[in-house]
């Protein structure tokens, strides 16, 4: 019998929107090259691993290329597959490489608790705004392993066109660029991230990239819960609300496969 593999669109509440995770719930640890060839098999932007260690899940995310610390739409993903498919139960308490992070599946959706990454003003590394077409003097943040571009309007986000080849160049797992939203739409502020470095050139939907654009814009607009939109090319949806120096982050999600590694 070999191991099931689910894939979960994270972040939407229609099938092909949103972004895709693979999810494997093993009975005990895997070795990591193994994980590390079935996320390059999958060929997603992460593939979780989660078993179960008395009342906590062990949980690790890959992309086809290495391991992150951090990843909120597997993290869904995964908590999503453990409530549908196992029966699993209550708040699930996951132990990860960013520490102790839960996750609860409510009636019309799940909410995650991550910690808060807070953002300082930055130089801009060499070739970083070059890579994304945006002007020299554009403001510039850092949180602890990504940049944050802060742009005037929702069209020059959905516009950027990055060169790839020179962003991957850039020390950092990766960098959001975003805006306030247009007025009428129904989310508040828009974002697009890009993680070439970490072998995805544009996610589809980031749920750990939140965790640093909720304070931002929290601070910035002073409403501690509001709704976002990353403007990839499939589109998700997310609501974000400060909790101290955590953040709950709130989606939904839909399984689109179910199979069978061999190997």
């Amino acid at each position: 019998m070999g191991i099931f593999v689910t894939t979960v669109d994270a972040f939407t509440d229609r099938p092909f929107r949103g972004n895709p995770a693979a999810v494997c719930i093993l009975d005990s640890a895997a070795d990591d090259a193994w994980m590390q060839d079935v996320a390059m098999e999958m060929n997603l932007s992460e593939t979780a691993f989660c078993f179960a260690d008395d009342d906590i899940w062990n949980l690790r995310w890959f992309t086809p290329q290495v391991e992150v610390d951090l990843c909120g739409h597997a993290t869904l993903a995964t908590t999503h597959v453990l409530t549908t498919d196992h029966g699993v139960t209550g708040t699930i308490r996951y132990s990860t490489r960013s520490g102790l992070l839960a996750a609860q599946a409510l009636p019309d959706g799940i909410v995650l608790d991550f910690p808060a990454d807070s953002t300082l003003k930055a130089d801009a590394p060499a070739g970083l705004l070059a890579a994304l077409g945006v002007a020299d003097g554009t403001a510039v943040r850092r949180g602890r392993t990504d940049y944050l571009i802060a742009l005037e309007s929702e069209a020059e986000v959905r516009a950027l066109r990055p060169t790839f080849g020179l962003l991957r160049r850039v020390e950092c797992r990766g960098v959001m660029v975003t805006a306030p939203a247009d007025e009428g739409n129904d989310y508040d502020i828009v974002s697009r991230f890009f993680a070439p470095a970490a072998g995805v050139n544009e996610d589809p939907v980031t749920g750990s990239a939140h965790t640093t654009l909720a304070p931002y814009w929290s601070a910035r607009l002073q409403r501690e819960r509001l709704r976002y939109h990353q403007a990839s090319a499939r589109g998700g949806d997310l609501e974000v609300a400060m909790a101290g120096d955590r953040v709950e982050i709130f989606g939904q999600a839909v399984t689109t496969m179910r199979g069978e590694l061999l190997v």
